[in-house]
């Protein structure tokens, strides 16, 4: 007879359905949805439950029991601090099962398992709690030492600046070029003078 063997096996071994639980529940905590099978869905709703009620104490012992579980200090801290207050009027039912019908391949039923309230949750207080600011920083405040020696970014730029301008004053400086025909009718005329005296010292 089926005494105290409550719950489906899930095709594991007690020590891998154990941590396929932990790991759910710590995604489920941080991220307040995640996509399973339904199987493992309802495995998981009785258990992560169970963690969020022993949240709601807030004490040392409570804390240390939950971390036995999860073993993420920030998820924990989350636990404590903003879903304990959030479900501080709730005897239980803090997650939501919806089912997205079977999946591709080997036609599994699908499912979303959601935190209770977690469509209420703006992006911005979400940030929040794991920690992260969304303030944007400022411009660096620059050191005295950093006051106190020129930029030598600076000072490449003034070089650059100054070179630019020496190279415009040559442009603007220099002669204009001689046409071309010019430069081709030069080299005849001293031929032809050169011809010129050859003939008149051959006379005298």
């Amino acid at each position: 007879m089926r005494h105290r063997v409550a719950g489906s096996k899930l095709g594991r071994t007690s020590e891998h359905r154990l941590a396929m639980l932990r790991n759910m529940s710590t995604s489920l905590f941080e991220c307040e949805r995640i996509r399973t099978t339904l199987a493992k869905a309802k495995a998981l709703r009785p258990f992560a439950e169970k963690l969020l009620t022993m949240s709601k104490r807030e004490t040392l012992h409570a804390r240390r029991l939950v971390l036995r579980h999860i073993k993420d200090p920030k998820v924990v801290a989350k636990m404590f601090d903003s879903l304990s207050a959030r479900y501080a009027q709730r005897p239980g039912g803090y997650t939501r099962i919806i089912k997205l019908g079977p999946r591709r391949g080997d036609n599994a039923e699908m499912a979303i398992v959601e935190l209770v309230g977690a469509e209420d949750v703006t992006p911005a207080e979400a940030k929040e709690v794991k920690g992260k600011t969304t303030a944007k920083k400022g411009p660096r405040k620059a050191t005295k030492k950093e006051a106190a020696e020129p930029d030598q970014d600076d000072g490449k730029a003034s070089s650059k600046k100054k070179t630019a301008k020496k190279k415009t004053a040559k442009k603007k400086t220099a002669k204009p070029a001689a046409p071309k025909s010019a430069k081709k009718a030069a080299p005849a005329k001293k031929a032809t003078s050169g011809k010129t005296k050859a003939k008149s010292g051959g006379k005298d």
